[in-house]
């Protein structure tokens, strides 16, 4: 990742929510609609390396996050576009005829993982903030005959899913993206059933960022500067009514978390990690 902005320049003196939310559009639109790579033009990375567009490496990048050879081959290119930071299909078990959301499914790369667990009788539905991401996933339903995966345009923090009507959430580097992640996690308790269960992959702080991290718009839009610490997240979860909640650092993100940002190794600032909470039954 450089410190590039390009169209994603804003006055860092101080990072409002609706210039966050901004940047971060902007930036996965540009992503979305690239041809060149998951990186667009202007050399800003945003979750990944800087590195071309060929599926082989997008392929080698998804294996050190923990996807299995045959979870690669069974999506078609164009859905896994280098942008993640884990493999939350591989936190939980899908079962046959489950409804399943993805938070932020850009894609649809995760998305179509599900589906093929969930199976004919079950539904996955992604949901972006990103018009572009959403195009794109809804082509890709084609690509991958995927007629169980629906996408929806919507922030994470006013999700347009209906109340108790889910029963797994997933998302793949996005929750740290928000500004407000209180209001995602209760959007998400909101829509799961009574039992229902929350399995991410995220990135968490390690320690306090320098003042040049936290308002860099390169940053804020890179899975970097939104970060919360564990016990911050653990809290919110609490406070919106999750059980058995679980935060487990990925020590051995550093070897592609380092490569985020041209400047400085943001590894020592951050980790990946899966976390994990269950809506109580009642």
């Amino acid at each position: 990742m450089t410190n590039e902005t390009s169209s994603t320049e804003v006055d860092t003196d101080e990072l409002s929510a609706a210039e966050q939310r901004r940047i971060v559009r902007d930036r996965y639109g540009e992503i979305a609609t690239s041809s060149s790579s998951c990186c667009g033009d202007t050399g800003a990375s945003s979750c990944c390396s800087d590195r071309s567009s060929d599926r082989a490496e997008y392929d080698d990048q998804s294996r050190l996050l923990g996807y299995a050879d045959e979870e690669l081959d069974a999506v078609e290119s164009g859905a896994n576009l280098g942008l993640d930071c884990g493999n939350p299909t591989a936190i939980t078990s899908l079962e046959d005829g489950a409804t399943v959301l993805d938070l932020g499914s850009g894609a649809g790369f995760d998305c179509f993982l599900a589906a093929r667990e969930v199976g004919l009788d079950g539904q996955v539905i992604g949901v972006d903030m990103t018009p572009e991401m959403i195009e794109k996933a809804r082509e890709n339903i084609t690509k991958n005959d995927a007629t169980n995966v629906e996408f929806r345009l919507g922030e994470i923090e006013h999700l347009p899913v209906a109340d108790e009507s889910v029963d797994v959430i997933l998302s793949n580097c996005v929750v740290n993206l928000s500004p407000d992640k209180s209001q995602v996690f209760s959007e998400a308790f909101r829509v799961l059933r009574p039992g229902g269960r929350l399995a991410i992959s995220d990135v968490v702080q390690t320690t306090q960022f320098p003042e040049a991290v936290q308002q860099d718009p390169a940053s804020v839009a890179g899975c970097v500067a939104g970060a919360s610490p564990i016990s911050e997240v653990e809290s919110i979860l609490d406070e919106v009514g999750f059980t058995a909640i679980s935060i487990d650092p990925q020590e051995e993100s550093e070897a592609f978390i380092r490569d985020w940002d041209d400047e400085r190794d943001v590894s020592d600032y951050i980790v990946s990690a899966t976390i994990e909470g269950k809506k109580p039954n009642h």
